[in-house]
C-alpha cells in the first residue's frame, strides 16, 4: 500500500463525519495491567491534569518445575488537556511502565517503557499522532480477564509500528477508527456497543495490514488479518467470543492461520471470577492457551489478584520458528490501583 493511499484511507474516515460529535478520550496502556480507580485530577489554569496508576508485585510459580521470583511492575498514564479559542480539545498523554523481569510483559525489551501521543478533537472527531499503534487493537480486543488472567494467542501476530497518526469518530453506538504508521502498514476498525432491555452488547471488526518477525529469527512476514468480537453483558456477567484469520507470507512462505478464543467473567460481591479458552491453528499445527482468574477487592484500589495461565504452540518451517511457547504458571499478587 502506497503513502497516497494511506492518506486517502484516512480522509475517506474523515469525510463521514457529518453529525455532531465528541472527542474522544485516549488511553496509549497496551498492557495487561490497568487502573480501574477513577483519575487523580487537578486544574492550574486553562489546562486539566489527570494521572492514574497502578503497583503490582507478583509472586511467579513455575507449575513447570522452574524456579519460582518474586517481582514487581508499576505503570501509569498522565495527560494534559485544554480547550483552544475554537473549542477544539488538544491534549498530551503519556503512558510509563516499569517492570522488574520483561518476561512478565508482552513485547516488552526493556525494564522501562513508554508512550507519547498528541490528539486534538472536536464534534468532527478525535485525531492522533505520536505512539498510538495499540489504540484501535484496545478498543476491538476481547477484555481481559480478572485478577492475573492472562490468555496467550489471543490476537493477530502482526503488529503496526509504534510511530503514526491516527483518527476515531463516533456516530451514536459506533466508533470508527484508522491508524496509518511510518512503514505504511494500517489498522481499521469498528465498535458497536449499545443496551437493549436488560442487557448490554458489544461487537466488534478490525482489518490490520503489518509486518511479523517470526520468534528468534530475522525472517519477516507480511501480515493481513481480519478479526471480531461479540460480547453480552447481564447484570454483573459478561460472556464474549471472538474469532480471528490471519495470512503471513515470506518469500517462497505463506501461511494461513485462525483461532477462536472465548470466555466468562462474573463479580460477586468484592470477589470477580473469570475463565477462558483459546484454540487455533497454523497450517494444521496447533495452538491452545487457558487462563483463570481470581480477584478479591481489600479496599479501594487494593486487591488480592490470582490467575493461572497456561499456553502450548509450536509452529516451525524448516529454519522459520514462528510460535514456540509452552508454560503452566500461577501469578498471586499484592495491587494497588490510584
Amino acid at each position: 500500500m502506497t503513502a497516497h493511499k494511506t492518506v486517502l484511507l484516512l480522509c475517506s474516515l474523515l469525510l463521514v463525519a457529518v453529525s455532531p460529535l465528541s472527542a474522544q478520550q485516549v488511553s496509549l496502556n497496551y498492557e495487561r495491567l490497568s487502573s480501574l480507580e477513577d483519575h487523580i485530577a487537578a486544574e492550574f489554569g486553562d489546562v486539566t491534569y489527570i494521572m492514574n496508576g497502578l503497583v503490582d508485585t507478583p509472586l511467579v510459580l513455575d507449575l513447570d518445575g522452574n524456579a519460582d521470583r518474586m517481582e514487581a511492575i508499576g505503570n501509569f498514564q498522565f495527560e494534559a488537556s485544554t480547550q483552544l479559542p475554537n473549542r477544539w480539545l488538544a491534549a498530551l498523554t503519556y503512558f510509563g511502565q516499569y517492570a522488574s523481569d520483561q518476561s512478565l510483559v508482552a513485547d516488552m525489551e526493556d525494564d522501562y517503557q513508554d508512550n507519547v501521543a498528541l490528539s486534538v478533537g472536536s464534534y468532527w472527531g478525535t485525531v492522533l499522532v505520536g505512539e498510538v499503534s495499540g489504540v484501535i487493537r484496545e478498543q476491538t480486543r476481547r477484555l481481559r480477564g480478572a485478577g492475573n488472567a492472562s490468555l496467550a494467542f489471543d490476537e493477530a501476530l502482526g503488529r503496526l509500528q509504534e510511530d503514526g497518526g491516527g483518527y476515531l469518530v463516533r456516530f451514536g453506538p459506533w466508533v470508527f477508527a484508522g491508524l496509518a504508521d511510518d512503514d505504511e502498514n494500517f489498522d481499521l476498525g469498528a465498535t458497536y456497543q449499545r443496551p437493549t432491555g436488560t442487557r448490554d452488547y458489544r461487537l466488534t471488526a478490525r482489518y490490520t495490514d503489518s509486518t511479523f518477525t517470526a520468534a528468534g529469527d530475522a525472517r519477516s512476514f507480511d501480515s493481513t488479518a481480519l478479526s471480531g468480537v461479540g460480547e453480552i453483558i447481564f447484570g454483573s456477567t459478561r460472556w464474549d467470543l471472538g474469532a480471528g484469520y490471519e495470512h503471513l507470507s515470506s518469500e517462497g512462505l505463506k501461511l494461513e492461520r485462525w483461532y477462536v478464543s472465548a470466555g466468562g467473567r462474573i463479580k460477586t460481591g468484592v470477589v470477580s471470577l473469570s475463565l477462558e479458552g483459546h484454540y487455533g491453528q497454523t497450517e494444521g499445527e496447533d495452538e491452545v492457551s487457558g487462563a483463570f482468574g481470581v480477584q478479591y477487592d481489600i479496599a479501594r484500589g487494593l486487591s488480592l489478584n490470582l490467575g493461572l495461565n497456561y499456553a502450548d504452540a509450536t509452529a516451525r518451517w524448516d529454519t522459520t520458528r514462528l510460535t514456540d511457547s509452552r508454560e503452566k504458571k500461577a501469578l498471586l499478587s499484592a495491587r494497588y490501583s490510584f
